[in-house]
């Protein structure tokens, strides 16, 4: 490790002004920074002093990911083969198994996320250097985790170059237009899947982009699909059970059905264990909710994320799924509200993306009442528009425009209450 050190300052020279490779000197303080700790100290006014930079807490934030892009990976070459195993059983029954193929569905799913990975991060990271190359910084640390975020909040079956302009326009747009890092407004990876949400629905949503390769085999088929057969997610068979061809995995069910009938059907379907494991359609990296809180506890253990938006975000979807059962207009409102913890993005939006430190609320009691909000705006958006049947991605933006004024309110009744005090003692 010294000897990388030296020939790293050994090659400081060149990069520094009036060196032979001045110009590129963004590019060398990011890797060297990246590498080891920077040298440079705060010469005056108050400050931190801490060996975890904000390099180094961007990476734990990576490690966190990990269980959950691991589980992604399989999880995408499952359900693959097991369409595949839909339209031809003789050559593919025995992938229907979870756990049968291993090795097949490990790489075709690492065949699927890995070029995501690599053009989210290439694209990224190229707009970063743009900027950093015209205004003479280093890359910004952020998307260090933004670029992982990025596929797992994607369908296995996007195209590259979809994921590309959605990255190149959040990071643009929703970022170096404002400054930078710790400057942005919302969070950039749910900018990049709202901005390719509304551009290309036809590829974020339905029934055919859950199970990569569906469209495909669909085309060698005719465009038909095999009876009892569906691509469609959990969420997305709920929100069928508000209109009048209410649907579970494939098989249309009689609208006549009561509403305990309609959900023994989805809840034999979805099994919950099932949904906590993450053995469903979905997202890369949402569908595992003990990968997810895998990730949660190494960012909770280190200090990266915040309990209280966790918590809080929790609490407010479990409890705002208790009032929708007390409506119980329709079936969705009476699924049993754990449930909708436990499936869609619910999970990994209130670990990864609620807890941005830069577009969350920042007091102590603005984290909690930011998250709370959060989490009772997904089961609002989920159950009373199921044209939307996700929620969490426009919950989390709602949010993260609101964070400012949540703070705001806090800071004033601080100080109301203090000025109360001073006056009356």
């Amino acid at each position: 490790m010294k000897a990388l050190e030296n020939f790293v300052e050994n090659l400081e020279p060149k990069f520094v002004k009036g060196g032979k490779w001045e110009k590129m000197h963004p590019l060398y303080e990011t890797l060297a920074t990246f590498l080891f700790t920077p040298k440079h100290t705060t010469q005056k006014g108050a400050h931190i002093r801490d060996g975890v930079d904000l390099k180094r807490t961007m990476f734990t934030v990576i490690i966190a990911l990990i269980p959950a892009l691991l589980f992604g990976i399989y999880n995408t070459g499952h359900w693959h083969y097991s369409i595949m195993a839909d339209f031809d059983p003789a050559t593919y029954g025995a992938y229907a198994d979870y756990m049968a193929g291993f090795g097949d569905k490990v790489l075709y799913g690492l065949g699927k996320v890995l070029p995501l990975i690599i053009v989210s991060y290439a694209v990224g990271l190229g707009v970063e250097f743009i900027f950093g190359f015209m205004r003479g910084h280093s890359l910004h640390e952020g998307f260090l985790v933004t670029g992982m975020l990025i596929p797992l909040i994607m369908p296995a079956d996007i195209p590259l170059w979809m994921v590309a302009v959605g990255t190149a326009f959040a990071v643009l747009m929703g970022k170096e237009v404002f400054g930078g890092t710790g400057m942005n407004v919302v969070n950039i990876a749910l900018l990049t899947r709202a901005f390719l949400f509304f551009a290309y629905p036809t590829k974020m949503s339905g029934d055919i982009v859950w199970k990569s390769g569906t469209a495909d085999l669909l085309a060698k088929n005719g465009g038909m699909m095999p009876d009892g057969v569906s691509g469609a997610t959990a969420l997305g068979d709920l929100a069928t059970f508000t209109g009048d061809s209410p649907t579970v995995a494939g098989q249309i069910l009689s609208a006549d059905m009561s509403h305990a009938e309609l959900l023994s059907h989805f809840e034999k379907a979805y099994d919950p264990i099932e949904a906590v494991i993450g053995m469903m359609p979905g997202s890369i990296g949402e569908t595992s909710f003990i990968a997810i809180m895998m990730g949660a506890a190494i960012l909770l253990f280190t200090g990266v994320a915040s309990w209280r938006i966790i918590l809080s975000f929790f609490a407010g979807g479990f409890i705002f799924g208790l009032l929708m059962n007390g409506l119980g207009h329709n079936a969705y409102q009476e699924l049993p509200a754990y449930y909708h913890l436990i499936i869609g993005g619910f999970a990994f939006g209130a670990v990864f993306m609620a807890t941005d430190p830069v577009t969350a609320a920042q007091t102590n009691v603005g984290k909690l009442w930011y998250g709370f909000l959060g989490g009772m705006f997904v089961i609002l958006l989920r159950v009373l528009n199921p044209a939307y049947p996700e929620g969490v991605m426009l919950a989390i933006l709602l949010m993260n425009v609101t964070a400012p004024i949540i703070d705001h309110v806090v800071v004033q009744r601080n100080i109301a209450r203090r000025t109360k005090r001073l006056k009356t003692a």
